[in-house]
């Protein structure tokens, strides 16, 4: 006999979200479901996970026995928005082996497919230049959505004639840069110059290009969010982690933050909480994880020591 899920949500597709239901078994806390997944709102845990399927509707014959789907959605992620065409190889359709003669002839058509795919130069560097997002994307570790992100600002940029004269790599990780400083992914200038192709100086070049031409809405980052990622990097214990993001916090509401670089300030945190709790951490490791120099982490530290008394 099939048994009901106890934790079983109605879902609201116009609005993606649902809720609230039956307590949380671990702590009691109070369950929301988001996007389809179900969890507490107090300890995180998940209670359901299951993602709501949008890719489009699907195509019934009247027996109701196939299955089909109209195809994959629209993407800002190729080129060609995933509408491109692909010509196979050894089998048809159905799996059925092709004769050598077909083969041939699909080889033939393959080549000529090949040489038209690109419609233009511009569509050949929007090419070129998704390929890169997706690899950089790949590289630091970013969802699907960033990427989908990038690339719909990769070809507002080109939209706008910004990249005549200058790198497509550089565009493509500016792009990346610019949807982490957007978002809530946490990535660093020098994060994304490792994975790209390009240098530093024309990745910053492009980035100003692409704020200054498209007002990109990119908020102050605060020193807080890059505590975690430093955290784990120079393997801190929890409670001085939160002892670092409190200290960010206070120093972000006291205004002391403002103006330097966040990452370096998250440094200077993270060593002011080592040593309250009595934690051994090299200074020019946690330098080179939030890609300052010493000296940076040095003068914030010594702003925080010397400042922190007046924050309460």
């Amino acid at each position: 006999m099939a048994t009901s899920n106890p934790y079983e949500r109605d879902f609201d597709e116009q609005h993606e979200n649902s809720i609230p239901a039956e307590d949380c078994p671990e702590c009691e806390g109070q369950l929301t479901t988001d996007g389809g997944e179900t969890r507490c709102t107090d300890c995180g845990l998940i209670i359901e996970a299951c993602r709501v399927d949008r890719r489009g509707p699907r195509t019934f014959n009247e027996d109701e026995t196939s299955r089909e789907r109209t195809g994959a959605p629209i993407t800002q992620a190729r080129h060609d928005r995933g509408l491109s065409t692909e010509i196979g190889y050894k089998t048809d359709g159905k799996g059925n082996s092709l004769s050598g003669e077909k083969r041939r002839q699909l080889g033939r058509l393959r080549r000529e497919h090949t040489r038209a795919k690109w419609q233009s130069k511009a569509e050949r560097n929007l090419g070129h230049g998704c390929t890169e997002i997706a690899r950089i994307v790949g590289a630091l570790d970013l969802e699907r959505d960033h990427r989908e992100q990038a690339s719909k600002l990769f070809r507002s940029a080109q939209s706008a004639d910004l990249l005549p004269g200058r790198s497509i790599e550089a565009f493509a990780a500016a792009t990346v840069y610019a949807v982490c400083r957007c978002s809530d992914a946490t990535r660093t200038l020098g994060e994304v110059v490792s994975v790209a192709q390009c240098a530093r100086e024309k990745i910053t070049n492009a980035y100003d290009v692409l704020n200054d031409e498209l007002g990109l809405p990119a908020p102050p980052q605060r020193p807080r969010e890059f505590i975690p990622g430093l955290a784990s990097a120079v393997d801190v214990p929890p409670e001085t982690e939160r002892h670092a993001r409190s200290l960010a916090e206070q120093a972000w509401t006291a205004e002391v933050s403002i103006g330097v670089h966040p990452g370096g300030f998250a440094a200077s945190c993270l060593e002011v909480a080592c040593r309250d709790h009595e934690v051994e951490i090299i200074q020019q490791k946690l330098a080179n994880e939030a890609d300052v120099s010493p000296v940076t982490v040095r003068t914030h530290r010594d702003t925080i020591e010397a400042t922190r008394g007046e924050w309460s």
